[in-house]
């Protein structure tokens, strides 16, 4: 049962939403990601305080998260487009397989309970984290990317685990294209791109998903999709991602990674902690 949000603590979460929908647009720019690391963790806080149930409150972030994810991914990839350092053919090389596997994590999702949905999101925003502190971009496997069939085994990758943490896929598509010799502008504004087309069906599958569980959830809930907190979000962060790709292509990297990387490391840790005190 959903407890009354007091209308004084409205303009309190409104706030956060907005603050949220800020980080995001900026990390979308600068880091070819669509801000889920960012976007789950305040809808978790948000939903927490708005009464939502456990057993639901990870499935209705994941599937807010990538609605919020598609325009921000838009203007960003259009910035970096502009630029002329986006890879379309690397694109079209992902897509279909991408789009695999984001359906099969989303029917996957819908089933699972929300500790194991947590506890993938702290495996892979621990690894983006230490990937970002690291700094090793100079790593390699090789200086040209994989055939066919290895790229289409990586965008299934991004796919699936885009749609079971609520992210585009852009962080693990960056760093897959950056262990192939890519340049980093090209790594992030081609993983931009990616964010466009994979959040679409896993908002489809967590919208059908979240049906049955209608009564539990929030007003204004499409099944695992909150059009609050995306009419919120999404507007803000899709406004400033394109100040985030500019800035991309004027600072230096490192002291963002840093940041990031520590950003990611604590948000990690207080998904792992819930897991436990839930």
């Amino acid at each position: 049962m959903l407890v009354a949000v007091p209308w004084n603590d409205l303009a309190f979460l409104a706030g956060t939403l907005l603050l949220g929908g800020i980080l995001t647009g900026i990390l979308a720019g600068m880091l070819g990601v669509g801000g889920g690391g960012v976007i789950v963790p305040v809808l978790y806080e948000v939903f927490g305080m708005m009464g939502v149930d456990d057993s639901i409150r990870m499935q209705l972030c994941v599937g807010t998260s990538l609605a919020i994810i598609i325009p921000t991914a838009i203007t960003s990839y259009r910035t970096h487009k502009a630029k002329g350092a986006a890879l379309p053919d690397v694109l079209k090389q992902w897509r279909l397989s991408a789009i695999i596997g984001i359906i099969i994590g989303s029917v996957i999702a819908s089933f699972a309970a929300g500790w194991v949905l947590q506890a993938i999101f702290v495996l892979v925003i621990s690894s983006l984290g230490l990937k970002s502190l690291l700094g090793r971009n100079d790593i390699r496997i090789a200086e040209n990317l994989p055939g066919q069939g290895m790229m289409a085994l990586y965008g299934l990758i991004i796919g699936f685990a885009a749609s079971m943490v609520g992210i585009s896929g852009g962080g693990l598509a960056t760093n897959f294209l950056l262990l192939y010799g890519v340049p980093i502008h090209a790594a992030v504004a081609t993983s931009a791109g990616l964010g466009i087309f994979i959040p679409i069906p896993g908002v489809i599958g967590y919208a059908i998903a979240g049906w049955p569980h209608l009564a539990e959830l929030p007003s204004l809930s499409l099944g695992y999709v909150s059009i609050l907190g995306f009419a919120l979000m999404a507007p803000v962060s899709a406004f400033v991602a394109p100040y985030g790709a500019r800035l991309s292509h004027k600072l230096s990297r490192r002291h963002l990674e840093i940041t990031f990387g520590i950003f990611l490391l604590m948000i990690a840790t207080r998904f792992f902690v819930a897991i436990f005190t839930a």
